[in-house]
């Protein structure tokens, strides 16, 4: 019969040894004997390598990880969604200002010059406080929309959302999907 994996994991290597050699009583080894031998058996050369791979797995991840979301930022956004993720009002914090400019920026399509009226039809779907111009006004300051000289033109400036704004897009995306649904519905009907 094979046997089932099972992990461990200790998140301090000295406290998992000193409790091993606790165990072990009088047979027990050295504290560095028994820390290399920990070492060894979990694939390492000694503690020192265990250690160096360790830190570079930190230098690294240090590089590559995204900074956590505020969930509490989040949360204040998504209050001022209605079910349907319409922004109900203009946030009077800059921050959240932010946020919501960023939710309704992911409803944009990607790549594609739009219109005045276009855009404004987009925004008034989106909101409903009906200020378009204040959304366009404040997305260009924002820099995740551009506009043509002549105003003629709107297009999504392609970017990496922050974490706070992946997050709020991510918690809108099932009211969207309702909205979108009551609206094949009502098509249907």
């Amino acid at each position: 019969m094979p046997k089932t994996p099972l992990p461990l994991r200790a998140d301090d290597l000295t406290s998992f040894v000193r409790a091993l050699s606790d165990q072990l009583g009088d047979a027990s080894r050295s504290h560095l004997v028994l820390m290399n031998m920990a070492a060894r058996a979990a694939g390492y050369q000694n503690v020192q390598h265990m250690r160096s791979a360790h830190a570079a797995v930190q230098r690294l991840g240090r590089v590559s990880e995204e900074t956590p979301a505020d969930a509490r930022t989040v949360e204040r956004a998504l209050h001022q969604f209605d079910t349907l993720a319409r922004l109900k009002r203009w946030p009077s914090k800059r921050s959240i200002q932010t946020l919501a400019l960023w939710a309704l920026w992911a409803t944009l399509p990607s790549g594609r010059f739009m219109n005045e009226p276009e855009i404004n039809e987009r925004f008034n779907k989106e909101h409903l406080f009906g200020d378009p111009a204040t959304l366009r006004r404040t997305m260009i300051s924002c820099e995740i929309l551009s506009r043509r000289d002549d105003g003629s033109d709107y297009r999504r400036i392609e970017k990496e959302p922050p974490a706070d704004a992946k997050a709020l897009i991510r918690a809108l995306g099932p009211r969207r999907r309702t909205r979108a649904q009551d609206v094949v519905e009502q098509t249907n009907a």
